[in-house]
């Protein structure tokens, strides 16, 4: 590979003239800098692109480090953080695995964006005391340069609970996320405590966010069930999908003998039939505001916790 040396061998020059014609800087007449990068372009030099990064200590870049990459929920948060990088002249790498945490202290990237519950809080803080910029959205952090944004799944779960109360139900069945999933803890905690205010007894349903546990768990809930109408609470709407998939194949019909009440308004969920009720949020919003809080860390400005709120959309899986 090509290096500076070279080009400066050729050229005749010092390797510091060679660096700043190729930097831009105003130390080389404009004729040496023309010659220099004449010279470059036929050598077919590459800039290492790290080395300028620890030289500069930026890279205008941001790791953005994710569990999975299945389904539009990434496709609409991760829009949100790219319209969010374009104002701050940033661009994103989107990471997953053990070995990418290593772009972090190696300065590969200036700062990072975490909805990743493979990624340890206890990591998590040494780099924030080390000095690195971090944004989660699965876990709240306190430290030096860390920073949470959440959304408000007690509101959304409360919200759903204070739904179904209005519509009469022989049973209710709340069907969870991954036990290690921070949203799904949450959702959890909060479904059930307005439950118990409403003294109403319930059965929970461990799922694992994908429509394969959702068809398994109606399939379940279908085998044990005696009465009619019941209530479903699923923590997200691909788990809805799973679910129609089994009811639709039999005498049950969705919305009147299944109430079913998803998380995420997922965007299929006004496609398909019925349309999906569900807790709404906004993901580009959510990735946005990431972003402006991961700048102001970077820019060594104050900022805040932010909290990303939900709302109630309608559909006809849910007669109301």
């Amino acid at each position: 590979m090509v290096g500076i040396r070279d080009i400066a061998k050729k050229a005749g020059v010092s390797i510091s003239t060679v660096s700043y014609a190729l930097n831009g800087s105003d130390k080389v007449t404009e004729e040496t800098r023309q010659r220099i990068e004449k010279i470059a372009n036929e050598m077919n030099y590459v800039p290492n692109m790290a080395a300028k990064a620890l030289k500069r200590r930026e890279t205008k870049i941001i790791g953005v480090y994710l569990s999975d990459y299945l389904g539009s929920f990434y496709g609409e948060l991760l829009d949100g953080i790219k319209h969010g990088l374009q104002s701050y002249d940033y661009e994103m790498i989107v990471c997953s695995g053990k070995r990418s945490h290593l772009f972090i202290p190696e300065r590969m990237v200036d700062g990072v964006i975490i909805l990743d519950w493979t990624f340890e809080t206890e990591e998590i803080q040494k780099y924030g005391e080390a000095g690195y910029k971090l944004v989660t959205l699965d876990r709240e952090v306190e430290g030096k340069n860390l920073c949470h944004v959440l959304l408000d799944n007690v509101g959304g779960a409360t919200l759903a609970v204070e739904k179904m109360m209005e519509q009469p139900a022989t049973a209710i069945h709340l069907v969870t996320g991954p036990e290690n999933s921070f949203d799904s803890v949450r959702r959890l905690e909060a479904a059930e405590n307005e439950l118990k205010r409403y003294g109403k007894k319930y059965t929970v349903h461990h799922g694992d966010f994908d429509a394969k546990s959702g068809r398994k768990i109606a399939e379940s809930i279908y085998l044990r069930m005696t009465t009619k109408p019941i209530s479903i609470f699923s923590f997200n709407d691909e788990m809805v999908i799973g679910m129609y998939d089994f009811f639709k194949r039999t005498e049950l019909e969705i919305g009147k003998d299944v109430n079913i009440i998803g998380f995420d308004n997922a965007y299929y969920g006004n496609i398909i039939s019925p349309t999906i009720a569900s807790i709404s949020f906004s993901k580009k919003r959510w990735g946005m505001v990431a972003v402006e809080k991961l700048m102001q860390l970077i820019n060594n400005e104050e900022t805040t916790n932010d909290l990303i709120y939900t709302s109630f959309v309608p559909g006809q899986s849910f007669s109301e």
